[in-house]
């Protein structure tokens, strides 16, 4: 029987099972054999990662084609007005070309939120706030790349979301198994 796990990937934690210099992997969390990650998390990104040992559920995961939603939880530098959550949600111009449109949303810091370690950096004369970013595709370190240029740069993020999976309950580090979709269900 095919497995999915979810892990709730804490900051510093590199996304894959191979060790690379001094950081933690994902073998330090998850303890279980033929496993990978169906996309990939920043090594200084937090939050929900899914684990599965069917290589047709990953490619499909992962696979932007498939229109799997990504909702993530950024900490900015600054409040972001009207405007800059408008051009959050309607593409971003960046170097590789304009994002695809998203849902932005500003938000109360998540409730039931663990403390990062270590913290983030704090400048007393800048204020942060939160806001919740849903994203359809993937490429790499994009939600950094597009509060920054939106003129809000990221302090913290996390995954909290991927389709109907999100990492309620789960403690940074900690994961549980959860049943395998029937057919069709799969993204």
């Amino acid at each position: 029987m095919p497995r999915l796990l979810l892990l709730n990937k804490p900051f510093g934690t590199i996304c894959q099972f191979s060790r690379e210099g001094d950081h933690p992997t994902l073998k330090d969390w998850v303890n279980v054999p033929d496993v990978y990650p169906a996309g990939r998390l920043d090594t200084d990104s937090e939050g929900l990662v899914l684990l599965t040992d069917h290589g047709v559920m990953q490619a499909r995961i992962s696979d932007p084609r498939h229109k799997l939603d990504k909702a993530y939880w950024v900490q900015v530098e600054g409040v972001p007005e009207e405007a800059a959550l408008r051009l959050l949600s309607e593409g971003v111009e960046l170097a590789d070309g304009v994002t695809r449109p998203a849902v932005a949303t500003a938000i109360a810091e998540p409730e039931g939120l663990w403390p990062r370690d270590p913290p983030i950096r704090v400048r007393k004369a800048l204020p942060t706030s939160w806001i919740e970013l849903v994203l359809r595709e993937g490429r790499n370190r994009q939600v950094r790349r597009m509060t920054a240029k939106a003129g809000f740069p990221t302090l913290r993020l996390i995954r909290h979301r991927i389709g109907d999976w999100s990492l309620e309950g789960l403690a940074p580090g900690q994961w549980r198994e959860v049943p395998f979709p029937p057919r069709d269900a799969r993204p």
